[in-house]
C-alpha cells in the first residue's frame, strides 16, 4: 500500500478504515446475532412429585420457553404427545397475533399447547423435558438470540394438580442446584391459549435448513433423543 506521509491524508485514511471496520462489525452483528448459539441440555433428575395415575387418555398443558418453533418441535418428538400447537398465552385475545406479541408489550408469551396421553407420558415427564431440553429455565426474558418478555420461561397450569407438580419441581431443581443459576420460570394463572398463525405451525419440520432452526433448534431434537431415548419418537406428530 502506498505510504501516506501527509497528516491530513492519514486522518482521512483512518476515517475510511474506521468506517469500513464499523460496517464490518455491523454486518457481523446483523447476520450472526439472530442465529445465536444452541443451548446445551442439562441432565436433571425426574420430579419426585407427579400427577396421580388416571384413567384419562387426554390432558393438555401449556409451556412457554422462548421461540415457539423449537419448543413445539421438541414436544412433537415426544411419545405420548398427540398434538403440539404454537401460540400465545398470558395476554388478551385482541393482541394474540405475531406482529403485536413481537413488540413485547402485550403480556403474551410465545407458548405451546401440548395435548398428551397421560397413560404414555406424565405431566411430570413433560416438565423434565421442558426444563432439560426444550429451553434454558435460568434465562430471564430471553432465550438464545431472542429477548423480551414474550420469550420468557413460563408455565401456565390448567389444573390445580399441574400447578402443584410444577411448583414442587422448580423447588426441587433449585434445591438440588441442577443448574448453575436459579430458575426464573414463572407459574402464571392466565392460561388462555390462542393458536399462532398457520405459517408458525410445524415450523421446525417444514424449515429444517433455515439457519435459525439449524443452529438453535435442531440440536434440541438430537439432545432429546440422547437424553430421553425411551420417550423419543423419530416421526413428529404434526399439526393438521
Amino acid at each position: 500500500m502506498k505510504k501516506l506521509n501527509n497528516p491530513a491524508a492519514r486522518l482521512r485514511s483512518c476515517a475510511i478504515w474506521g468506517a469500513v471496520l464499523a460496517a464490518a462489525v455491523l454486518c457481523f452483528n446483523t447476520f450472526a446475532w439472530p442465529l445465536g448459539n444452541a443451548e446445551t441440555a442439562v441432565v436433571i433428575p425426574a420430579p419426585t412429585q407427579d400427577e396421580p395415575a388416571t384413567a384419562s387418555r387426554t390432558e393438555t398443558a401449556i409451556f412457554a420457553g422462548g421461540c415457539f418453533w423449537g419448543v413445539q418441535g421438541v414436544f412433537q418428538h415426544v411419545k405420548g404427545v398427540t398434538n403440539a400447537v404454537s401460540g400465545y398465552a398470558g395476554g388478551t385475545p385482541q393482541t394474540a397475533n405475531y406482529e403485536e406479541v413481537s413488540a413485547g408489550n402485550t403480556g403474551h408469551a410465545e407458548s405451546v399447547l401440548v395435548t398428551f396421553d397421560p397413560q404414555q407420558v406424565s405431566y411430570g415427564q413433560l416438565l423434565q423435558i421442558y426444563f432439560s431440553v426444550a429451553h434454558n429455565p435460568t434465562e430471564l426474558n430471553r432465550q438464545g438470540p431472542d429477548s423480551g418478555t414474550q420469550y420468557r420461561s413460563a408455565i401456565f397450569p390448567l389444573t390445580e394438580s399441574q400447578q402443584q407438580v410444577a411448583k414442587a419441581y422448580i423447588a426441587q431443581l433449585d434445591a438440588s442446584k441442577s443448574f448453575a443459576k436459579p430458575l426464573v420460570t414463572s407459574i402464571e394463572g392466565n392460561g388462555h391459549f390462542y393458536p399462532a398463525e398457520e405459517y408458525h405451525q410445524n415450523y421446525l419440520t417444514n424449515n429444517p435448513n433455515q439457519p435459525y432452526i439449524v443452529i438453535n433448534d435442531l440440536p434440541k431434537i438430537k439432545q432429546l433423543q440422547q437424553l430421553f431415548p425411551t420417550q423419543y419418537r423419530a416421526d413428529p406428530v404434526l399439526v393438521n
